[in-house]
């Protein structure tokens, strides 16, 4: 990778790690904190929340019916992602110990804590509870298949791409063949080290 684009590369996760943590502090400090794992809101931050909670039949009819309508399909996607949750998880842990990259911490990418808020009924619970393990599932999906595309082809594609997992910048560029073998045991041995 040329210098340019590695420092830019380097100035980008820099920067989005810094706004991460920014934006943890700022709702932290506001109005929650953490002990251990358990969320605790202010007294008068939690008296608000629920005061502000509908009820079910409040919010069912206040809902656009295409949002009810669409349910059934939305949560249909439940059991085949608990399904690739279990692949995904069998899978690194057969292969990661065999190719000696360092596994995949589920608890860094899946994380469903949303349903703990004091102002959402039990549908919008349940929908945050979707909504955080499907994202985090993708996430938590991107990055062991970055470390196994790191291990088996870490070259870019020839067309632009959306949506790169984080590893994909440092990849090699196509086409580019010189001293490939070692290059590849290079990325093998800086995955081992992570």
């Amino acid at each position: 990778m040329p210098p340019e684009i590695r420092r830019l590369v380097e100035q980008l996760q820099a920067v989005e790690d810094e706004l991460r943590e920014a934006l943890y502090q700022q709702h932290t400090r506001k109005l929650f904190s953490i002990e251990g794992t358990a969320v605790r809101f202010r007294p008068e931050v939690a008296a608000g929340h629920r005061s502000l909670k509908r009820g079910f039949f409040g919010w069912f009819f206040a809902s656009r019916p295409q949002n009810i309508l669409s349910a059934p399909f939305i949560y249909g996607m439940a059991a085949p992602m608990v399904a690739y949750d279990g692949f995904l998880s069998l899978y690194q842990a057969i292969c990661f110990p065999l190719y000696q990259i360092p596994k995949v911490r589920r608890a860094n990418y899946i994380r469903v804590d949303r349903h703990h808020l004091g102002y959402l009924n039990f549908v919008e619970r349940l929908n945050c509870i979707f909504c955080g393990y499907a994202n985090g599932l993708l996430a938590y999906a991107a990055e062991i298949t970055g470390r196994t595309e790191q291990y088996w082809c870490p070259i870019k594609h020839a067309h632009k791409l959306l949506g790169t997992h984080r590893r994909y910048a440092d990849f090699l560029d196509f086409g580019d063949a010189e001293d490939y073998p070692a290059r590849l045991e290079e990325y093998r041995r800086r995955l081992r080290d992570e």
